[in-house]
């Protein structure tokens, strides 16, 4: 292979990596758009109080309802008498505009919708119909702002988008405008006429009013009826809205003033018509067509996409909050029982242990781990299988010459390879399983066996702790570990589906791992797939919450992320794997319509979609209501504060830990959802994960414990705070 090869290879982005940068860009412009649509962004709410008129031309003040440019010269127009030109402003509104387009086509009268841009981008089948119905349509600015704030490339902005929308949803453009905020000609004012007359001038009949229905007051149909209704037969443009809030009155007023007018010789007509003028509107073709037609189809994908995200947020809130409910009352449950004063496995359990250590270039870890073990007030044999060292941990182990510590080499082959090589050294019934980063305290041997005084019982998961919990990074795994691991625990434990015996600290019946095959190579994450295959094979697996053992956890962002890939990728072979359990009977059907949803949901699915409130959250912080925003984000991290401080009660753990978790929540959790979007791609497009070697620093270690003599322990980067 060249060099320029090489490089190329180097520089080449993953899929895994590549595929989780698009969904955020790709759900980030969505929720701009909709953001935009819904005139969350770049809207202007201002309204300008009145002003001087002394600007404005006299003809324009005591003219009529339309105004126009004549050959660089304002002139206005009316309608002429009995002809009334109804008007619908700030649709269309997905429930009203229907409503009022019904009861126009009963009457057989046609009007003008002077819609605004964010509504016929979202609407554009409405749209549509009030052209095929013979309704004429206006524009009304895109985001609705008072233009006479506006500069000049924003007016020809707010025109623009408006007529793009126009063009996507009924393929036509249109010459008729009305400002928002207007009302009749003579409130013209210096703010405003500047405004009108340049649009005058790029062609635009500015359209306001000269008969206002204010529906919008909502004061009752008979109200509006009288308002609507012009003295003396005269020709009036009438003002109603379709959209902005309830229009029921408009509604009725409607089908009541249309037949009543009608009997009055009134004629209800467009715009154009009215005025004896060609249509205003003009077919849009070409590439200004597939424009709009671009923008209205990127519109309902951006408001589908977002109102799924929205259902998707509901559930998601709904599982947190169920799963919070459930890991509480259930923790409690559990916490009574094994406390009870009357609580007993069974008999008590004396006999040996076997205790399997794997071990792979573990030098700086191995002498506190072994030497942890040593110090066990439950008797026990210590197996080391060095997996193919390369930095002499079989020989730091072999020259501690310590009695009933044994070390079995072997050539690298990984993880499960090495404990069935552990399995078939072993001497005695009951196999416990450490990792080579770990240390027992003196009663963890003894406390975690103790389960299998219960016969039915076939392996028990301890309490892993994290020993290096003075740097941020650990103090928030600290956190993970308290409250997401160990009360999970004790949940499945009480449920019988505990989906997986941690490989810091854990313990097997021989003869149980014996009926499954013994430790599996077919996923990364073997003691969930040996945990799963118990359950499947009849046993019981629980929890030993005083089964104390520490662990060093990973202290770099990489390391972190390396390892919780792993975990969650092999999360999902284990379920996978034992998919079968579903349609099973007996004990394995009962774990695959139990704990394998529950495992599914509770572990890969929300997970996944639970970024939807941290993404909502900075949407609404941006763009929504701040207060309300934080506010509920408040709450939920007060659920999650109150379900982590009963974890850590019930682990006897000090409260000052719990200082960093708003930032947790914050980042870690941001990380962890990365990963797991990582895992589901690289399990969907095929991908292959290896097992990964952290880095360790040996670090944690017991409290006061000696090494023995002949002891060469590397000596730890940091200080132990274990």
């Amino acid at each position: 292979m060249t060099s320029r090869s090489r490089a190329a290879r180097r520089r080449r982005l993953p899929l895994r990596y590549l595929l989780p940068s698009l969904f955020l860009v790709a759900l980030s412009a969505m929720l701009m758009l909709r953001g935009y649509v819904h005139s969350e962004i770049l809207a202007d709410h201002r309204v300008q109080p009145p002003a001087a008129t002394d600007q404005v031309p006299e003809e324009i003040i005591e003219g009529g309802p339309v105004i126009a440019q004549r050959d660089g010269e304002p002139a206005t127009f009316s309608v002429p008498d009995h002809k009334l030109v109804l008007t619908f402003d700030d649709g269309p509104d997905p429930e009203w505009t229907p409503k009022v387009l019904d009861v126009l086509a009963e009457h057989d009268a046609h009007g003008v919708f002077f819609v605004t841009g964010t509504m016929a981008s979202r609407h554009p089948d409405l749209v549509k119909r009030m052209v095929d119905e013979g309704h004429e349509l206006g524009l009304h600015t895109f985001n609705h702002p008072d233009l006479s704030f506006q500069s000049r490339s924003r007016i020809d902005w707010e025109l623009t988008q408006n007529q793009l929308a126009l063009a996507g949803a009924a393929g036509v453009r249109t010459s008729l405008f009305r400002p928002p905020y207007s009302s009749f000609s003579n409130a013209m004012d210096n703010k405003s006429w500047p405004v009108t007359e340049y649009i005058g001038s790029l062609g635009y009949l500015t359209v306001v009013n000269n008969t206002d229905s204010e529906d919008w007051k909502r004061p009752g149909a008979d109200e509006i009826i009288r308002r609507a209704t012009p003295r003396g037969g005269e020709g009036a443009i009438v003002l109603m809205h379709d959209s902005g809030g309830d229009r029921s009155q408009t509604v009725e007023a409607l089908d009541r003033f249309l037949p009543s007018l009608k009997e009055k010789g009134y004629e209800f007509t467009n715009l154009t018509e009215a005025l004896n003028a060609p249509s205003a509107h003009t077919p849009v073709t070409g590439a200004a067509r597939w424009q709009g037609v671009a923008w209205v189809t990127a519109v309902g994908i951006s408001e589908n996409v977002t109102g799924v995200l929205v259902a998707g947020l509901a559930v998601i809130g709904v599982l947190v909050f169920a799963r919070f409910g459930l890991m509480l009352v259930l923790s409690f449950v559990h916490a009574r029982k094994v406390r009870s004063r009357k609580f007993r496995w069974g008999p008590p359990v004396t006999e040996p242990v076997t205790v399997l250590v794997p071990a792979y270039n573990e030098a700086k870890c191995i002498v506190n781990t072994v030497t942890s073990l040593t110090a066990s007030d439950h008797p026990v044999e210590v197996i080391v299988i060095d997996d193919g060292s390369s930095d002499g941990t079989a020989r730091i182990v072999e020259d501690l010459r310590i009695p009933n510590v044994r070390v079995v080499r072997q050539q690298n082959a990984g993880k499960p390879a090495a404990l069935n090589r552990g399995l078939a050294n072993a001497s005695h019934d009951l196999i416990v399983m450490m990792d080579g980063d770990t240390v027992f305290e003196a009663a963890t041997v003894r406390e975690l066996v103790q389960p299998f005084g219960d016969p039915k019982v076939g392996a028990v998961a301890g309490n892993a702790k994290v020993g290096n919990r003075d740097t941020l990074i650990g103090a928030w795994q600290h956190i993970e570990y308290v409250m997401g691991f160990n009360l999970d625990r004790r949940m499945y434990d009480v449920l019988g589906c505990m989906p997986t015996i941690p490989g810091a600290v854990g313990a097997f019946r021989r003869s149980a791992l014996e009926r499954i095959g013994g430790m599996s190579e077919d996923t990364l994450a073997e003691d969930t797939d040996v945990t799963m295959a118990l359950h499947r094979d009849g046993w019981k697996v629980v929890y030993a919450e005083n089964a104390r053992a520490w662990t060093e956890a990973p202290e770099s962002v990489q390391q972190l992320w390396s390892q919780r890939y792993r975990w969650s990728y092999g999360t999902m072979q284990a379920i996978w794997k034992h998919r079968r359990a579903l349609v099973e009977k007996g004990p394995s059907g009962r774990f695959g319509r139990v704990g394998l949803p529950l495992v599914s949901l509770f572990m890969v699915l929300a997970p996944l979609l639970a970024p939807l409130i941290d993404v909502f959250l900075l949407y609404g912080l941006v763009f929504g209501d701040t207060g309300k925003t934080v506010l509920a984000w408040l709450g939920v991290l007060a659920i999650q504060a109150v379900c982590a401080a009963y974890a850590f009660r019930l682990d006897k753990e000090r409260m000052t830990h719990l200082v960093s978790l708003p930032l947790q929540q914050i980042l870690y959790r941001q990380l962890m959802y990365v990963v797991l979007l990582q895992s589901w791609i690289t399990a969907l497009t095929g991908g292959r994960l290896r097992w990964q070697k952290l880095r360790r620093t040996g670090v944690v270690e017991m409290p006061g414990a000696a090494a023995p003599a002949g002891a060469r322990p590397a000596e730890p980067e940091r200080r132990p705070v274990a």
